[in-house]
């Protein structure tokens, strides 16, 4: 929650300047938005980085019985992320732009395509599956 409140705050305050900039005919506080704004994404989780890697995950196979494969930026990965709601934490979420081990894994079981979200519940694979086989599998 920390890191969320960070990029937050970063984007409102660039919003800001951006606003009045564009009031006042500034154009350089539209650049110092944009900054702002690439600054938020990188504090953001969205992004991709952090979270457990494909080897951890495999390695600890009993502890992680739900994985999600996903890329930032997948349109269904954030569909998938928000029908879960709150159990979305109960799964491990492996970027594969952050994980070349994860993005080998999906394209193996996705004959040679890295698509995503891929989903591992147990030791079956589903490739962009409905979120209620996904809830029901973290319940």
């Amino acid at each position: 929650m920390r890191r969320w409140g960070s990029a937050l705050a970063l984007l409102v305050a660039g919003i800001v300047l951006a606003a009045q900039g564009v009031r006042t005919g500034e154009g350089s506080n539209v650049v110092l938005f944009v900054v702002v704004l690439v600054f938020a994404w990188w504090l953001s989780p969205l992004n991709g980085r952090g979270g457990p890697g494909h080897a951890e995950v495999e390695a600890r196979r009993s502890e992680f019985p739900v994985v999600i494969y996903w890329r930032p930026g997948c349109v269904f990965c954030l569909r998938l992320r928000g029908a879960l709601g709150k159990d979305k934490d109960k799964a491990a979420w492996v970027s594969i732009w952050a994980d070349e081990d994860a993005a080998a894994f999906v394209r193996s079981v996705n004959g040679g395509n890295e698509t995503v979200p891929t989903v591992r519940i147990g030791d079956e694979v589903h490739t962009n599956p409905d979120p209620e086989v996904v809830r029901a599998a973290l319940r």
